[in-house]
């Protein structure tokens, strides 16, 4: 070891090499630390395990700590959101209110229940209704097909006193032309001959 390092080594402080970064050593940051932090009389110079990081070079990038609050030290009381006041519902108006829709609601389920079974006794009287006329159109029908028979026409005309032509004679409606003779029914009525 020459001269030149001795003095080096005695000027970082106790054989260790001085950084390349161009940062403190640790020795170097340890008495800076022991003389920044404050003792508990508030003069800077006793070591609290506090320590200082360096600002420049790749050691800035560690965070910095923060030296732990002294005891005698009162604590600041941390600010909290205060909880909103408990809202006091009444109990009996709530109790009311519930009754009420439960009793409502049974109320009206009866009055539907009571319109349907009404409605469905209307309807049983229609269907009977509509039955019976059934019944009817159908004998109705019967009735117009036995007049309507050519020899049920036939016997009717005559009661009436209607007789049957031999020969008739047409009306064209366009023009008004009379098509064949008209020339009245020979033959005797029946109602003429009764009286």
């Amino acid at each position: 070891m020459n001269v030149d390092e001795r003095d080096r080594r005695d000027r970082t402080g106790g054989g260790q090499r001085a950084p390349r970064s161009g940062g403190r050593t640790a020795a170097q940051r340890a008495t800076r630390a022991e003389a920044s932090t404050p003792d508990r009389t508030g003069r800077p110079g006793q070591t609290r395990g506090a320590r200082e990081f360096p600002t420049q070079g790749s050691a800035a990038l560690r965070p910095v700590e923060r030296p732990a609050r002294r005891e005698t030290e009162p604590a600041t009381p941390r600010l909290r959101v205060a909880p909103p006041p408990p809202i006091s519902v009444p109990r009996a108006p709530f109790a009311a209110l519930i009754v009420a829709l439960v009793v409502g609601g049974v109320l009206g389920i009866l009055l539907v229940n009571t319109k349907i079974n009404e409605n469905a006794f209307r309807l049983e009287k229609l269907h009977e209704q509509q039955a019976k006329l059934d019944l009817d159109q159908q004998q109705l029908e019967k009735q117009i097909a036995e007049a309507e028979a050519p020899g049920n026409l036939a016997a009717n005309a005559r009661k009436l006193g209607l007789v049957e032509s031999d020969e008739p004679a047409y009306i064209r409606l366009p023009d008004g032309r009379v098509i064949g003779v008209p020339q009245p029914a020979a033959g005797s009525s029946a109602q003429g001959t009764g009286g």
